[in-house]
């Protein structure tokens, strides 16, 4: 019977108590429960160990400028200013037009990723992986497919950037990771301003 009056006390504690500590234990679980339980589950059901990621970069955001300073376009407004790269290797104004996330995605956006096999992948594909360069994972499309010795291998390219990334990535830099396939707009900036402050403190 003491354990279960504890126990209630507890839960009223934790949820109709309107205290600093409260406040702060409530913070707490819901970290614990949001990082050892809710976002590996999502990796278990998508089979990645990167289920959601946000994106910290502007290299996939349809700009005139890598650096975010102007507005967004349309595609045709895009294309007309980046195009003629894809146009030189072969793509179609229509072809990209059929791609996953056409219009490209925001800094701050949040993506959801899906475990892909390496031969299932495609031309204009998003995908991420971790580059030994650059300490946050990189999620851009892929441009280009070759296999050698049986081994897939990728070149990708921001859709913002002049040109593709200086070097192809390995099957074993996406096999933790995945294939972008549901974007949630702008979420992702709570994370990107929570990094910044603890930047800021260190």
């Amino acid at each position: 019977m003491k354990f279960k009056e504890l126990l209630k006390k507890t839960w009223n504690f934790i949820w109709h108590d309107d205290s600093l500590l409260s406040w702060i234990i409530n913070v707490v679980l819901a970290f614990i429960l949001v990082k050892f339980i809710i976002y590996p589950g999502f990796g278990l059901l998508l089979s990645t160990n990167y289920p959601i990621v946000a994106v910290v970069s502007c290299s996939m955001e349809h700009n005139v400028q890598p650096d975010c300073s102007l507005s967004h376009l349309n595609f045709d407004e895009w294309w007309s200013t980046r195009g003629e790269w894809y146009t030189n290797k072969d793509f179609t104004k229509e072809q990209f037009k059929n791609f996953n996330f056409n219009n490209g995605f925001n800094k701050g956006d949040i993506m959801i990723l899906q475990g892909i096999q390496p031969k299932n992948i495609k031309i204009g594909d998003i995908l991420v992986y971790q580059s030994q360069i650059y300490p946050n994972p990189i999620i851009h499309r892929v441009v280009k497919i070759t296999q050698k010795n049986s081994m897939y291998y990728f070149t990708t390219k921001g859709d913002n950037n002049q040109d593709p990334d200086p070097w192809e990535i390995s099957e074993q830099q996406i096999k933790s990771t995945g294939k972008a396939i549901i974007k949630i707009p702008y979420l992702g900036w709570v994370k990107i301003w929570f990094t910044n402050l603890i930047g800021a403190i260190k």
